[in-house]
């Protein structure tokens, strides 16, 4: 007849030493994020991420898949999270022109804040990057931000709001070129102060 083994023996140390170690996976995610804001894809590597996340290699595989399937979690957190603050300032304008001028003052805070690593993780997350994937995963995202405020533009021109032969294209692409600029100048150092400046001299260029 089998009896119950003690607390303390072989046997049930083993079963504990096979169970797999718990963690919030959120927080992990939170911290992946930051890495690879901070250092790009290509020069953040799985043990930098183990360490930084505090769990061991398997522990990451399981819950998130490899190198690649983490990064696109955590450009998916990073556009729901940080990243949704410009969209939000967007919105938040009465006209497309309004909007656009909340949102490039709303990026020089975000991009400039010392809670977080500097510029924009969509822009600075892929540079010297040998993924051909993720360069057109990243690229695609981007293209598709440019896309949206074209479409914007082009919805306040018909409702009056701009000229009539505004050229909405060439606008978004202004935009979008000088979000990309004002992300690495913070990379760079800049202030907050000197990209609101870059902004504001942005709109002047309005027409």
């Amino acid at each position: 007849m089998a009896t119950n083994q003690p607390a303390d023996s072989p046997g049930r140390l083993s079963k504990q030493r096979g169970r797999p170690r718990s963690f919030d996976r959120e927080a992990a995610l939170s911290r992946a994020v930051d890495l690879f804001w901070e250092h790009g894809y290509e020069a953040t590597s799985v043990a930098d991420l183990t360490a930084a996340m505090g769990i061991r290699p398997p522990s990451l595989y399981a819950a998130f898949g490899d190198k690649r399937s983490l990064f696109e979690e955590v450009v998916a957190s990073y556009q729901q999270t940080h990243g949704a603050a410009l969209p939000g300032a967007l919105d938040e304008g009465p006209t497309v022109r309004a909007g656009i001028a909340r949102m490039l003052l709303t990026a020089a805070a975000e991009y400039t804040d010392p809670a977080h690593p500097w510029g924009c993780l969509l822009i600075s997350s892929t540079v010297n990057c040998t993924s051909p994937e993720v360069e057109d995963e990243l690229r695609d995202v981007r293209n598709g931000n440019v896309r949206a405020l074209e479409s914007r533009i082009r919805a306040d021109v018909a409702a009056g709001n701009e000229p009539p032969g505004t050229d909405a294209a060439a606008l978004a692409l202004f935009v979008g070129t000088v979000l990309q600029g004002m992300s690495q100048r913070a990379r760079d150092g800049a202030t907050r102060a000197e990209l609101e400046q870059v902004a504001r001299f942005a709109m002047r260029a309005w027409p």
